[in-house]
């Protein structure tokens, strides 16, 4: 293990878990991620491999098949795989998504449905909540379901569906106005469906297509894609919960733990950055020794290592807080806005030290500087953090006058 980035107080049970995460991430991932990036080629080797390991099984508890760990223990896997391939911890993060709301919200028929198959890796999730048109704007959602006797038909265009391709699961979020009167505020007629559907794209059941994969600058390898329901016949059972209109609060659940994972892959890519950059500094030499000897790139190397150590501390933290069974929407929101950020400054200083090769598709550190910028935007951008941020202060420190 490296000297930066240690978390205190882990169980031997977790450190156990972390070690063989990470040996699996210097021998299975590392060698071979950014040939298969370049070609934007699915991982399906690392994949079965994750599921070797358990860990498409790691936050689900013991009595459905999994592992039952942490948010905590999750984070700190996904912090190792990203410093590997961040795409590959985005086929897991979606996932996890998913099995976290069916834990936390789903009925007992639905847990016992899905959970062990997805322990098992058996069915892949997926969520969608973007659309086309709305950006982060949740409540301005279009897609919409209608009662039709025993079922309802659902009807709209999503996007950037991470998994959509490879899912055989998704969480879709549609609005649902039956027994709503006029007025209502939008977060209240939201619905959450579970759909399952084939792996691949097209037509995929009928009334659901997946067109195909979105051509992207960075996080190749992993599929994103649109998904368009045309109508789409849903059995009434699988709305998540058993309840309409709690839609909005089960996704906004979700996305904490999301963005525990957003900020914990920034950590990982900077991790990454980090030692590509300090590696390559003590092999290059200029004006007769090392650049690692040079004061202009000591100062580098410090203040990358420390905004290594501060995403990662806070990541943790927020990891720490959502286990204890606490809010930690401020604690999520700070810690994924400061690792992204983090991470696409460390990410451009390793780009900047390693010069003109940093340029070079030869180098690992080209990669990274296209993955970074996804970070900003993924689970909500920065300027959407920083909101959230501002209103739970507010509320913290209201005013007394």
């Amino acid at each position: 293990m490296s000297r930066l980035a240690q978390t205190a107080g882990l169980t031997d049970i977790q450190r156990e878990i972390l070690a063989t995460v990470r040996d699996f991430v210097d021998k299975e991932i590392i060698p071979v991620a950014t040939e298969l990036e370049h070609r934007d080629e699915y991982p399906q080797q690392i994949v079965d491999g994750l599921r070797e390991l358990g860990l498409f099984g790691l936050m689900i508890p013991e009595e459905y098949g999994g592992l039952g760990e942490s948010l905590l223990t999750y984070a700190l896997c996904v912090e190792e795989i990203a410093r590997g391939w961040m795409s590959v911890s985005g086929i897991i993060n979606t996932h996890f998504i998913v099995a976290y709301m069916l834990k936390q919200h789903g009925t007992e028929e639905q847990k016992a449905h899905f959970l062990p198959r997805m322990a098992a890796g058996d069915v892949r999730g997926a969520f969608s909540m973007s659309e086309p048109a709305l950006g982060s704007d949740v409540s301005a959602i279009t897609s919409k379901a209608v009662r039709d006797g025993d079922a309802y038909t659902l009807t709209g265009q999503k996007m950037w569906l991470t998994n959509g391709g490879t899912s055989s699961l998704v969480a879709v979020l549609v609005r649902t106005d039956e027994g709503y009167p006029e007025g209502t505020a939008p977060h209240r007629s939201m619905t959450t469906f579970l759909v399952e559907k084939e792996p691949g794209f097209g037509e995929v059941r009928p009334g659901l297509t997946i067109p195909g994969k979105i051509d992207k600058m960075g996080y190749k390898g992993v599929d994103t894609t649109e998904l368009i329901m045309d109508g789409l016949r849903i059995p009434a059972d699988r709305v998540l919960g058993g309840t309409t209109g709690r839609g909005f609060y089960q996704m906004m659940d979700g996305v904490e733990v999301g963005r525990v994972n957003v900020a914990a892959r920034g950590c990982g890519v900077a991790q990454r950055a980090f030692e590509l950059g300090v590696s390559y500094a003590q092999q290059r030499h200029t004006f007769g020794r090392p650049i690692a000897q040079h004061q202009a790139i000591q100062f580098k190397l410090a203040e990358m290592a420390t905004k290594v150590e501060a995403a990662h501390a806070m990541m943790v933290n927020a990891a720490r807080k959502k286990d204890s069974g606490e809010r930690n929407d401020l604690e999520a929101g700070m810690a994924k806005y400061l690792a992204s950020e983090y991470c696409k400054e460390v990410v451009e200083d390793a780009f900047r030290i390693h010069g003109g090769y940093g340029f070079s598709k030869e180098y690992e550190i080209e990669r990274l500087y296209r993955e970074a910028p996804m970070l900003l935007i993924g689970e909500g951008t920065a300027e959407i953090q920083k909101m959230i941020i501002g209103r739970r202060l507010l509320e913290e420190y209201r005013f007394q006058g």
